[in-house]
């Protein structure tokens, strides 16, 4: 009796070890075959879904690269939902919005000298939101979803950046920061996110920064957020998977410094700025949504910045040091931090 069931306990561990590489040599399978997917998505460029239709809810549309990504999902013919603390920029925005719609129904084509009717007339709205106060966040998602619907498209993109040293950085900035670049996004993706899962239809874009990836001297508060940004993108992603919720696409947006008031005097090496310039706005959406319409997981622009997370990943912390002094990365914010300082005591100064 005794030898039976040592025989028959034997045979199970062999059974289950027998499963495991087994399914461990299925999973490298289908490791292998997402790096030759991913391969080919370089090679091949993907067709673009269509969002005609569908409502695109974007924060921090007032300016920057809100405003740029309300103009491109406007010439998709999505209807536009724009947050923005600021009421005049976000106005302004959605005048732009409503140019693009009637530019691009004057062009469409004619039948007998009377022009086709669109079977679908975007619109645009515009809220004043402060997405850094929970509250605020979720009064006005009700509001969207009484007077717009439900939100197909999710672009979280508000921002904010203290411009100071940790130790001279009041207490508040830093608060502000982090609600703003990071806590944001709980209470946007948690106020429309339900419905996504209800219909298991969705996107979900988080576009955090190349300093949400690797940091530098001069930002931690920003480089925080932005990690933290980063993590919770990746965390909800995986949770996504999880549940097989397979019709909410998510999408991270790391884009390297932008030519934008945000980061203005940010400099690296001279000698280095010319091959690593500061993105044009212009460049880095038209990038981003390449990637969001082919339902891209991530993005980071230029291509170099892969190669640059990679090799932090992996090199000593004294090498990447070695990097960042060579580049002149070391201390690229000093000269936009000092500029910030001088511009605050100015205003001081009239004041």
């Amino acid at each position: 009796m005794c030898s039976y069931s040592l025989v028959s306990d034997i045979l199970i561990t062999t059974r289950a070890s027998m499963n495991i590489v087994a399914e461990f040599f299925f999973v490298t399978l289908k490791v292998l075959w997402a790096f030759v997917l991913a391969g080919v998505k370089w090679l091949v460029r993907p067709k673009e879904k269509s969002v005609a239709g569908q409502v695109c809810l974007i924060t921090g549309a007032g300016s920057g690269l809100g405003r740029l990504f309300a103009k491109e999902f406007a010439r998709q013919r999505a209807v536009l939902v724009l947050w923005d603390i600021n009421s005049q920029g976000n106005e302004e925005t959605a005048e732009m919005v409503r140019q693009i719609y009637r530019e691009m129904d004057s062009t469409l084509p004619t039948e007998d000298g009377v022009a086709e009717v669109p079977p679908f007339q975007p619109q645009v709205y515009t809220y004043v939101c402060d997405v850094g106060k929970r509250e605020s966040v979720y009064l006005t998602a009700e509001k969207v979803r009484r007077e717009v619907g439900d939100v197909d498209v999710l672009i979280n993109n508000a921002g904010v950046v203290s411009g100071h040293h940790l130790l001279e950085c009041p207490d508040e900035l830093i608060e502000r920061t982090m609600m703003v670049n990071c806590h944001a996004h709980f209470w946007t993706t948690k106020a429309f996110l339900p419905k996504m899962l209800e219909m298991n239809h969705g996107h979900i874009v988080t576009v955090a920064s190349s300093l949400g990836l690797f940091s530098t001297a001069g930002v931690e508060d920003y480089c925080a957020s932005k990690f933290g940004a980063v993590g919770f993108h990746e965390s909800l992603s995986h949770e996504l998977k999880a549940t097989e919720k397979d019709g909410i696409k998510m999408t991270l947006v790391c884009p390297y410094l932008v030519d934008t008031d945000m980061f203005r005097g940010c400099r690296i090496r001279k000698e280095i700025e010319p091959f690593l310039p500061p993105l044009k706005s212009e460049y880095c959406v038209k990038q981003a949504m390449r990637a969001i319409l082919t339902d891209q997981a991530m993005i980071c622009t230029p291509r170099l910045m892969y190669m640059v997370n990679f090799m932090k990943s992996i090199l000593p912390f004294e090498a990447v040091v070695c990097m960042y002094r060579f580049l002149g990365a070391d201390k690229c914010m000093y000269p936009f931090i000092a500029q910030r300082k001088q511009a605050m005591n100015n205003n001081e100064a009239k004041n």
